[in-house]
């Protein structure tokens, strides 16, 4: 009687279809014709090529998980900072993007040291400049009222499935965030060097870009995007109070990182697109640190 080659204690009568030794129940998996053995099915995993995107990622099972998991972020900060005192919270002195410290006492603002402002029993805020890089991405996830939070999240929910089905999960996890951190260069830039940013919508331009380039690389009308587009930049250089700095930079960000995405060559893309990408990485890190020589 034939026996299972992997339990040789077991009758068998079925073989597998790719090597023909025989194999048990146990052992028997699915393929397109009959069955196949343990190790022909993970030998063909690993010659099967991976289905890909127009765009060279790896094509998501959920296109919407990613964005999901970023919303998810948003909100969990803006509940902890709901709870423990909304504006005034500490978290929002250390998570806003602040181009260079201050001491708060008496409710103003005064350029001293930290130091200082310690003997002066003051309240340090700190900034970039002081070693506070962390706010370049804290403050894209960082929203105190409802409203800005609502329309941040909304926009991640409308287009980062449609950038995450096109590109792939860590491409389009790439593009977020280094629109996200263009978005941060161009505040540290050009905002006043005391004044606070908070907010994804750096990250959210940079999406708005993102959408604006796939529509123009496979022809699609754009009059209805850059109306959109048009609308959000009026609303961000009208209406006092909004960051137009980093909607600037994240939405060139997200241009410049999905220009390399969608028109790398196909021979090379994967490698152009991850260089390309890593220069733009050590771009807006040089930018950061030749604004930072500038104010110490």
């Amino acid at each position: 009687m034939p026996v299972c080659y992997r339990h040789p204690g077991r009758e068998s009568h079925i073989r597998c279809q790719r090597c023909e030794r025989p194999i048990c129940p146990d052992c028997m998996r699915d393929a397109a014709v009959g069955f196949q053995c343990p190790e022909c099915v993970a030998e063909g995993a690993r010659t099967q090529r991976s289905p890909r995107t127009s765009y060279g990622g790896l094509i998501p099972t959920n296109a919407g998980a990613t964005s999901l998991v970023l919303i998810g972020i948003n909100v969990v900060v803006w509940l902890v900072i709901q709870a423990t005192g909304g504006a005034a919270s500490r978290l929002v002195d250390l998570f806003a993007l602040r181009p260079n410290g201050a001491c708060a006492s008496g409710g103003a603002l005064y350029e001293v040291a930290a130091a200082q402002c310690a003997d002066a029993a003051g309240q340090w805020l700190p900034g970039v400049v002081d070693g506070a890089y962390w706010q370049l991405v804290t403050t894209m996830f960082t929203q105190v009222g409802l409203t800005h939070l609502f329309f941040n999240v909304l926009n991640i929910y409308l287009l980062g499935p449609q950038l995450e089905a096109a590109f792939g999960r860590a491409r389009y996890l790439a593009l977020f965030f280094l629109s996200g951190l263009s978005g941060s260069a161009a505040v540290y830039w050009l905002s006043d060097e005391y004044s606070p940013t908070i907010g994804a919508s750096g990250a959210v331009y940079g999406l708005l870009g993102a959408i604006l380039i796939v529509v123009v690389r496979t022809r699609q009308p754009p009059q209805g995007m850059l109306l959109w587009i048009a609308l959000g930049f009026g609303y961000s250089f009208l209406v006092p109070g909004i960051s137009w700095q980093g909607h600037l930079g994240g939405f060139l960000g997200g241009l410049a990182v999905t220009a390399l995405l969608a028109f790398a060559p196909r021979a090379q893309r994967v490698r152009v697109q991850w260089i390309g990408m890593g220069v733009i990485a050590v771009l807006i890190a040089a930018a950061v640190v030749v604004r930072t020589l500038q104010l110490s």
